[in-house]
């Protein structure tokens, strides 16, 4: 039987999960790149990224010498958030293969 408490729920949020499945693909990805690849507004984004922030999931740094002189935030999954975006997917294969019998 599978124990759908597992299933973290700071991730389980369909915005959060397009957020840490981008952040896991790279080592960083700079607010505007998320942005566009999500199509999200400003403050849904980064009102996501704050409680992955906070969860201690997400890494943020902010860049001050830009080309244009703007800065720029980039992010990027902790140690603690890859762990437990691979944990969360470990689940979801659990369920599925449960339906697959």
């Amino acid at each position: 039987m599978i124990d759908f408490s597992k299933l973290d729920k700071t991730i389980h949020e369909k915005g959060r999960l397009s957020i840490m499945t981008l952040l896991a693909t790279r080592i960083e990805w700079a607010f505007q790149d998320l942005k566009n690849s999500l199509q999200m507004s400003d403050g849904n984004l980064i009102t996501h990224l704050r409680a992955l922030h906070k969860s201690g999931y997400v890494s943020m740094e902010k860049d001050t010498g830009t080309a244009r002189g703007r800065p720029q935030t980039h992010y990027a999954l902790t140690d603690s958030g890859r762990k437990a975006f691979e944990d969360y997917l470990k689940v979801l294969e659990q369920i599925v293969d449960l339906g697959k019998q």
